[in-house]
């Protein structure tokens, strides 16, 4: 019986999705719960899996095309079956049912995977007295999340507070920490999937409880018919035995359809080869402990992807992850250190100077690739900022040859005292909050459509990081209350998380100003776009030294090196003119060229 897979309701407010690729393409075999194609809704880009076994032979609705939730977008049929008309989902499921006693081998070709993957949560009858983890609540807006990485698997003990998966949203990608210890009993929501806030995303009980019939579940796989012409032969189902889909969520549900997905179902056949047949997981999963290296079956799909695009060899990969498991960083930390090695010149013989090498070129060049839903966030807002507001830029020259002595000599003891370095950058946040307590209009919001403008009574900074991801920018609240020595803490504790994926949703929202640090890349200055619905930007260029004229009482004007910076404000025209944000930088630029920051270095 034909079975019809249908766009599914991914988010409360989400009414439709657009194809973006379709994994299988018509006459092709696809197994139960095995990815058949890539859906991007406003929220979420997601795989959604094939929902029987069988041949595909009809696509509905071609890639980059839309349509609404609940629509039609593919027909599956069983083998030698034609693509009529599909049944409804719930004649789908009563149609089923009957149907696994028969032994018919096209019947359970199509029918049988379904309803063996379905005992999956088998395990929460032995979960009766288990926690259940559910999403949690990241941000007011969000009301869904997507699962990207399980840290722990089925069977494995955790810790409380221990982290147990990675989850991702539209705004942060964040750790989610066990609220319980115990057992992994089940794993509701698999990796790449979404799930909405509050609903239940893995079970917690004690070791007793843990399933013990999993293992005898992945023996009989249904998967075997997957030989086109052998669907009668009985031995078939104990041939394809070994990389039962119920592995755990190591990414087999999930895995590329390119042929490392065979590497990750089975990462040791060439030794299971030469054993008897031993279809547990554990074996493979406690070598990769023992040497931190972690095979491509013990690594997520996105990490197997990253790893393939940036030609990194898992196998020699030390994990840091939990568990000595290799995370997305773990990749890209050795693509950059072998991009630096081949960039690296060679060392040329004593006697005759070698010519420069020169640098290796970018592995982005010549390519084109989907944008990544952070960057596509990043590129509507800033185009949003520059249609919604009238933006320019005002830029002061600024002389903080006073700061750089006074941080070059309290920098060692700011170090040890507070354990974070004395850069310039909370210098410039502090004489930017106590600006902003004087000049209010640069610390508002305006809202044309109600006729007015707030002018906030609290000053919550704003730090730009750049990030792998893209541009992120976590707040400070209430900067206005921190000294120096709180600023240098709080601005290296935030830039450490943002870029680490441990910053909260609500630790990127609410800002009222933001200062971004252009100087750290070696820029004199920039013109920022604003960061809405806020209607100022400072951004700071690179502390320089070079010769400034300057009045000395007894020599007149002389000519001396200087350590200089450039300020550069962006505002919003429409509340803010011109005098307002020069005021603003005059007040800024006399706070740092007095310098009088001694009593602000203890925390």
């Amino acid at each position: 019986m034909p079975v019809s897979v249908t766009m599914p309701r991914l988010g409360e407010s989400v009414t439709e999705g657009t194809v973006t690729r379709w994994l299988k393409q018509e006459g092709e075999r696809v197994e139960a719960d095995e990815p058949l194609l890539e859906v991007s809704t406003d929220k979420v880009d997601t795989e959604i899996p094939s929902p029987a076994a069988g041949v595909l032979t009809r696509i509905v609705v071609g890639e980059d095309e839309t349509a609404d939730v609940g629509s039609e977008l593919a027909v599956i049929s069983g083998d030698g079956e034609d693509a009529g008309s599909a049944p409804a989902p719930e004649q789908k499921q009563q149609e089923q049912a009957p149907e696994p006693e028969p032994a018919a081998p096209t019947t359970p070709s199509t029918e049988k995977p379904v309803e063996q993957e379905q005992p999956a949560p088998q395990t929460a009858s032995s979960s009766s007295g288990g926690t259940a983890v559910k999403m949690p609540a990241l941000g007011e807006s969000v009301t869904e999340g997507t699962v990207t990485r399980w840290l722990k698997q089925v069977g494995e003990t955790i810790e409380v507070d221990e982290p147990l998966l990675e989850v991702s949203t539209d705004k942060v990608d964040t750790e989610i920490p066990s609220p319980v210890a115990g057992t992994v009993l089940e794993i509701k929501v698999q990796e790449d999937e979404t799930a909405d806030v509050g609903a239940d995303l893995a079970i917690i009980g004690s070791a007793s409880e843990a399933p013990k019939q999993e293992a005898p579940k992945q023996a009989p796989a249904p998967e075997a018919p997957k030989p086109q012409a052998a669907p009668q032969q009985p031995a078939a189902p104990k041939i394809e035995s070994k990389p039962a889909p119920d592995f755990g969520s190591g990414g087999e549900s999930y895995a590329d359809p390119a042929p490392e997905a065979e590497v990750a179902k089975d990462p040791s056949a060439a030794e299971r080869n030469a054993e008897p047949p031993a279809p547990t997981s554990s074996p493979s999963r406690e070598a990769v402990q023992a040497n931190g290296a972690g095979d491509a079956g013990y690594v997520t799909p996105l990490v197997r992807k990253l790893a393939a695009e940036k030609g990194v060899d898992l196998s020699t990969l030390t994990g840091t992850g939990v568990g000595g498991r290799i995370r997305k960083q773990d990749v890209i930390d050795a693509a950059e250190k072998a991009a630096a090695a081949k960039a690296a010149p060679a060392p040329a013989p004593a006697a005759a100077k070698a010519p420069a090498a020169k640098p290796a070129p970018s592995p982005l060049r010549g390519r084109t690739e989907k944008l990544t839903r952070t960057r596509a966030t990043i590129a509507r807002r800033m185009v949003e900022s520059l249609q919604i507001s009238a933006q320019l830029t005002t830029v002061v020259e600024v002389d903080v040859t006073k700061i750089a002595q006074l941080r070059n000599k309290a920098k060692a003891d700011f170090l040890a005292k507070n354990g974070v370095k004395l850069s310039f950058l909370p210098f410039f946040a502090l004489a930017a909050v106590e600006a902003l307590r004087q000049h209010p209009v640069v610390n508002s919001s305006i809202d044309l459509e109600a006729g007015t403008v707030t002018y906030h009574d609290t000053e919550h900074l704003g730090i730009a990081v750049d990030t792998p991801k893209g541009l992120i920018v976590p707040v400070i609240k209430d900067a206005g209350d921190l000294n120096l020595a709180g600023l240098a803490k709080r601005i290296a504790d935030v830039a450490d998380r943002t870029r680490n994926n441990k910053i909260g949703p609500d630790e990127i929202s609410g800002g009222t100003f933001t200062l971004t640090n252009t100087g750290s890349r070696g820029a004199l200055f920039d013109t920022p776009i604003i960061n809405q619905p806020q209607v100022g930007i400072l951004g700071t260029g690179s502390v320089v030294k070079r010769a400034v004229v300057v009045s000395d009482p007894e020599l007149g004007e002389i000519i001396v090196p200087r350590s200089m910076v450039y300020l550069a404000l962006s505002y919003d025209h429409r509340i803010v003119d011109g005098a307002d944000a020069a005021r603003f930088l005059v007040t800024l630029k006399e706070r740092l060229e007095g310098g009088h920051f001694e009593g602000e270095l203890s925390y």
